[in-house]
């Protein structure tokens, strides 16, 4: 059972802000994983969808403070084909009365769920997503380069032109980007190092060798301009968000994070002038404003974002669409250590999709709720009390608020 991409959002409903919270938060164990699958040791097995889930729905679970009792809801986003919810409520030993297959990018999938437990559908929901694609070698690009479902992306990649990979996306935005605002390959290699330094701090990183501008510049291309470090990793690994209403949540054994404000921005006519030359400015700027209208704040509420870096670029063109600097001088925002935790908006403080787990942005949102519990040692970021995620892909925008909990 697989879907890919997000499932369309409920409305931005300031009725539904913070009628649930997020409770509990499990991940598995990204690095030492990484590390088994990069050596293949004799006798290596690769984890499978249902070994990683039982793993971060345990460790959510305890988290929480919570039985398997508590739990009337499960959902599950498995990226590359997995057991059906059914089969996953089973294996984690629950009997839920919400039970469904939720999509598995990290956007439509939580709001959904806040929707549907505020209707009643359930109290408290283990959302479930699970991805093997290190173990399994799974490929990105070139003439062979598939769906989840094994059909060709010849349409939507604009195949026969070269595009096959999203990184030729990226690629294409940042050459523009050169030539409109006169930066250098060396400038973006900042946005690595940055996002690395981060990683460093956290010790379920995937990378923790620090980088310098030679080490981003030595390596290979991918999609020139943009190098090995320009591009988010494989890995494998699970992500549990346990989820409850927010009357409940009060009970909880740690602070609970409200889900505070959504909002979806979608490309409508030129795709390619819409990434390449407006870097998805129309469609952030109107999820935004629907996000941060539903949670009742104003933007200079927001003191972290994380941003879906699946290039060092795209999480440039984010910070400058979301307004958190103007455009073209993201770059220099960079350089000046606006992005790190004592900065002016801390940016994908625990390594993002580039050094520290390729989840989907499963593992930001964790990253998130540890911030606003003020649990994240070594790269807490002081006074917080409001985050922004967003998952940007190529055609669609999904901002998400969180807040803590009075």
């Amino acid at each position: 059972m697989s879907s890919y991409g997000s499932a369309p959002m409920p409305p931005s409903d300031r009725a539904l802000s913070g009628a649930a919270a997020i409770v509990g938060v499990g991940e598995t164990d990204y690095a030492a994983d990484y590390r088994a699958a990069r050596v293949r040791a004799p006798g290596y097995e690769p984890p499978t969808p249902e070994s990683l889930s039982l793993i971060a729905f345990e460790r959510a679970l305890a988290d929480a403070g919570l039985e398997r009792g508590d739990i009337d809801g499960v959902t599950t986003s498995f990226i590359y084909g997995g057991p059906e919810p059914e089969e996953t409520a089973a294996l984690l030993g629950v009997s839920p009365r919400l039970c469904a297959a939720n999509g598995n990018i990290m956007a439509g999938p939580l709001p959904t769920v806040c929707a549907r437990i505020a209707a009643g559908e359930a109290d408290t929901v283990a959302m479930i997503y699970a991805s093997v694609g290190r173990g399994t070698n799974r490929r990105y690009g070139g003439s062979t380069y598939a769906d989840v479902s094994g059909t060709p992306q010849s349409y939507y990649y604009y195949h026969p032109w070269g595009w096959s990979p999203q990184a030729a996306h990226w690629a294409m935005m940042f050459s523009y980007y050169q030539a409109q605002y006169g930066v250098s390959e060396a400038d973006l290699g900042t946005v690595a190092m940055q996002v690395r330094a981060h990683a460093v701090r956290h010790p379920n990183a995937v990378m923790q060798q620090p980088m310098s501008i030679d080490d981003y510049l030595a390596v290979r291309y991918i999609v020139q301009p943009l190098r090995l470090f320009d591009i988010c990793m494989v890995n494998d690994g699970a992500v549990c968000l346990i989820v409850r209403r927010s009357d409940l949540a009060k009970a909880a054994a740690k602070s609970p994070v409200l889900v505070a404000g959504w909002g979806e921005g979608r490309v409508h006519g030129n795709k390619m002038e819409a990434l390449v030359r407006d870097r998805l400015a129309g469609p952030t700027v109107a999820a935004r404003d629907q996000a941060l209208a539903m949670a009742g704040l104003e933007l200079n509420h927001i003191g972290h974002f994380e941003g879906y870096d699946a290039s060092t670029f795209h999480l440039i063109g984010q910070l400058e669409s979301m307004g958190f600097t103007p455009p073209g001088s993201g770059l220099d925002f960079c350089k000046a250590g606006e992005m790190d935790v004592a900065g002016l908006m801390p940016t994908n403080v625990g390594g993002g999709n580039l050094s520290g787990s390729y989840m989907h942005g499963w593992s930001q949102v964790v990253e998130i709720v540890r911030q606003l519990r003020g649990e994240a040692q070594g790269r807490q970021i002081g006074g917080l009390e409001a985050s922004l995620s967003s998952l940007a892909q190529t055609d669609q925008v999904h901002p998400i608020v969180f807040t803590r909990a009075a």
